[in-house]
């Protein structure tokens, strides 16, 4: 879930941690994780799928289609493997300043898989027809260790998109602004950071998070469909709809008055401090529209091809948006 943290963190932290039943097999209720459990939880990791398969052998061949309006560049890489983790992006071989330039991220958060896998079958399938008309950079999968082993974390207990702030020591966030700070671009049209909100936020990536902090944990209540999350300070609610309005040609929306515990400003919208909260969607700064997308999988209407679909017609709905204002 690439959304801020809900009411019940809150609530938990007023609670009597002695009255904390436990929930999560890691660590004492009501205390803290020390360096000792923190290696427990990162030994009991499991690896679940191949980086190399599902993300980088599809940049090979995205490469090898799009010679003439491609590049893929590697921009790092994490410094616990660095062979098995490269880090890239792919941007416009055409380049120009006087273009917009738009920002795609996905797989900031590794277990969030349409993210990463929206964001290849956008590069696949739609983003050559685009580079003409914008610069277009798409990171497809920031977080690859968590892509891995399907977790939220990093291999070193952070969450990344709670790191986007000056001086981050999580290498995947700190990686990705250290690079787009070398582009030097003076104004970025968009960004779309894309996410998903799971069954798996309720059954173990939560109740981690609050184990981990030494709170109690009481649920979550996981919204059925297609949602954003905008910046409060910066709305560009016309965006926002704009993009509710492509996807809900492919999948279903929330229709639900409150989203993850925030009020919301229009179908399918809710608003949040990005900045402070340290999100991705924070990164490109100023005026700049910028959002989270999320995804939810695990409905019984969806399938993996709508959760990919999905990401890809926000995608083009944000580039359409600029190209049109």
């Amino acid at each position: 879930m690439g959304c801020p943290d809900t009411p019940s963190t809150e609530a938990a932290a007023e609670e009597t941690k002695a009255d904390i039943p436990r929930f999560y097999p890691i660590g004492t209720p009501g205390k803290p994780w020390s360096d000792d459990e923190r290696n427990q939880w990162k030994e009991s990791r499991k690896n679940q799928r191949s980086y190399k398969e599902e993300v980088l052998d599809k940049l090979d061949q995205i490469k090898l289609n799009n010679k003439d309006t491609l590049e893929v560049v590697q921009y790092g890489a994490l410094s616990n493997n660095p062979e098995r983790y490269p880090l890239f992006a792919v941007k416009s071989k055409q380049w120009n300043e006087d273009k917009s330039t738009l920002l795609v991220t996905g797989g900031v958060h590794g277990y969030e898989t349409s993210g990463v896998q929206g964001a290849l079958l956008f590069l696949r399938t739609q983003a050559a027809t685009y580079t003409e008309q914008v610069n277009l950079l798409v990171a497809p999968c920031i977080s690859p260790w968590a892509y891995e082993h399907i977790e939220r974390w990093n291999a070193d207990v952070k969450d990344p998109n709670r790191s986007f702030k000056k001086g981050s020591e999580t290498e995947e966030s700190a990686a990705l602004m250290s690079y787009l700070e070398s582009l030097n671009v003076k104004e970025w049209a968009c960004h779309l950071d894309l996410h998903e909100t799971t069954d798996t936020d309720e059954l173990e990536f939560m109740p981690a998070k609050h184990a981990e902090a030494g709170l109690a944990y009481s649920g979550e209540v996981i919204p059925d469909g297609f949602y954003l999350v905008g910046d409060s300070e910066n709305p560009n609610l016309d965006f926002h709809k704009t993009i509710i309005d492509g996807v809900e040609k492919v999948t279903h929306i929330v229709k639900d008055e409150s989203i993850i515990g925030e009020p919301a400003v229009s179908d399918g919208i809710i608003l949040v401090p990005v900045v402070s909260l340290g999100l991705c969607g924070s990164i490109t700064g100023g005026k700049c529209p910028a959002t989270t997308t999320e995804v939810y999988p695990d409905s019984p209407r969806a399938t993996d091809a709508i959760c990919n679909d999905a990401q890809v017609a926000a995608i083009v709905s944000g580039i359409n948006y600029v190209l049109e204002n």
